[in-house]
């Protein structure tokens, strides 16, 4: 894929240097000449420009990039990247940082974006993943709210120790996507049998959240 990154701080870095690794083409955008730092990542292409700028996205050639991340730490910055990008020049897939959870409502549609990615909230997330055992903790919201990938770890001992994945009563709008058994990611089969310690996760709408708790979280606590 092309990817064009606003925003070339350390997140931005970063991104670039995975998707480089991954033998994608980076451009990286950023209007701080004191960020412009093209031996931090070689193989990424670096534009000293303000990526607000509708004249600095065309001569980037935005329209010929798959992805725009828009990563400032400027969640207004974000927005209006986004925008441009998605309305100006038709990008198929918009991301982006969301640095103020309370700004977490604004990154949807309506401003261009496809995924934003909240890093507070998403941290919260990790570390409730890591300590709840035996209840369901919501890890990433999907499609501008309308599904989340949430997560359940059997406890020690669960009664559904030994049971199939076909015995679990998930309600519709629901899939049990993979499960994680120590340094395993196991694609369930409805013979596959559930074990203590196991990390269940789904993809879900909100609405169905409470009835994949009542089915899993609440069976499992017996």
């Amino acid at each position: 894929m092309r990817v064009a990154i606003a925003g070339a701080g350390a997140v931005g870095r970063s991104i670039a240097r995975e998707l480089v690794e991954n033998k994608h083409q980076v451009m990286l955008i950023e209007r701080d000449l004191g960020q412009i730092d093209p031996a931090a990542v070689e193989e990424a292409e670096w534009v000293h420009a303000d990526a607000c700028e509708l004249t600095t996205l065309e001569d980037a050639g935005i329209e010929s990039c798959d992805v725009v991340i828009a990563a400032t730490g400027d969640d207004k910055v974000n927005l209006v990247v986004s925008l441009l990008a998605k309305t100006e020049f038709a990008v198929r897939r918009v991301v982006a940082r969301v640095n103020d959870p309370r700004n977490e409502w604004l990154f949807g549609e309506n401003w261009g974006v496809d995924v934003s990615v909240s890093t507070p909230r998403l941290l919260a997330a990790l570390v409730e993943e890591a300590v709840a055992v035996g209840d369901l903790v919501r890890l990433l919201t999907l499609r501008q709210g309308q599904a989340n990938l949430v997560e359940v770890t059997l406890p020690t001992h669960t009664p559904l120790a030994g049971r199939p994945v076909r015995d679990l009563a998930l309600p519709p709008d629901s899939a049990l996507v993979t499960i994680l058994r120590g340094g395993r990611v196991i694609v369930p089969q409805a013979d596959d049998a559930l074990e203590p310690g196991d990390e269940l996760l789904f993809v879900a709408t909100t609405a169905v959240e409470e009835e994949i708790r009542a089915a899993v979280v609440d069976s499992a606590r017996g």
